[in-house]
């Protein structure tokens, strides 16, 4: 990223993310994950890319329908560049490719399936999920241990089985209270995806100060957008002695559920 340095105001809170130019990007305190205050969250990151791969060439005519997210690295809270290219480009289906890159390294790699959707082209075959009610406001608790973090501070949460300092599944709404970036509409995949990396967190088998799981990666499969101001997860994890999981996750909104998650996890004890 050429040009002057550019100086970062920790204390920017108003959005996790600030548009330098047309692919630069500036990131917030608020995505600051529960570690180290130099690393970012995985939620808004990826939300990032997705919200690049959207605006990319005629994003209008098609939507993301499959995204899949590596994890190469730590995320740092640095100026970041967002590139976006087309794999394999289509009318009606195309092929998409993102990467995350700071301080001189890729950080993450998206690909994205993006598909043309037509209104009443095929007959509907609904989910058989029932959306829980939205529960009233709740006190915000997180890790045991850890403590309140800037990014789990950035959304509301309110869960209506499992917590941050509960072990074991967890079904919850959730919404950003801040935009992904200052002065710019956001989508409801966006949102959903700033608090989509946090499923193998609230549906922990294990201790967070004893154990490590680490997403490796992303999938996620929506057949429709998400929408409204509150979106959902029922996420649970499964660990084999091997060393790995995975946490799968319905997302859903007030309508039902839209769509399905999984992360890969690398378990080791700390």
């Amino acid at each position: 990223m050429g040009g002057e340095p550019r100086t970062y105001h920790a204390q920017v809170m108003d959005a996790f993310y600030e548009r330098l130019d047309d692919d630069d990007y500036l990131p917030s305190a608020a995505a600051v994950g529960p570690w180290d205050p130099k690393l970012l969250h995985g939620g808004p990151p990826i939300a990032l890319l997705a919200h690049a791969l959207r605006r990319h060439g005629d994003g209008a005519a098609r939507s993301i329908s499959r995204l899949s997210v590596e994890f190469l690295g730590p995320v740092p809270l640095a100026p970041c560049r967002v590139t976006v290219r087309a794999l394999r480009p289509g009318r009606r289906i195309e092929l998409l490719e993102a990467v995350l890159s700071a301080e001189g390294r890729d950080a993450l790699l998206a690909r994205a399936w993006r598909v043309q959707r037509e209104d009443g082209c095929a007959p509907a075959v609904p989910e058989s999920f029932e959306p829980p009610a939205l529960p009233d406001a709740q006190p915000q608790r997180y890790f045991a241990d850890v403590g309140a973090f800037p990014y789990a501070q950035a959304l509301e949460w309110r869960f209506v089985r499992g917590g941050f300092d509960t072990l074991g599944p967890a079904t919850l709404w959730a919404r950003p209270r801040i935009p992904l970036v200052r002065g710019e509409p956001g989508a409801g995949l966006e949102r959903l995806l700033v608090m989509l990396d946090s499923a193998n967190g609230v549906s922990a088998e294990l201790p967070l100060r004893e154990w490590t799981f680490v997403p490796i990666d992303l999938q996620l499969s929506v057949y429709r957008e998400p929408a409204g101001e509150w979106l959902g997860m029922d996420a649970r994890s499964v660990i084999d002695p091997g060393g790995v999981g995975c946490a799968h996750t319905t997302v859903f909104d007030a309508d039902g559920a839209c769509g399905r998650s999984l992360h890969t996890l690398f378990v080791r004890r700390r």
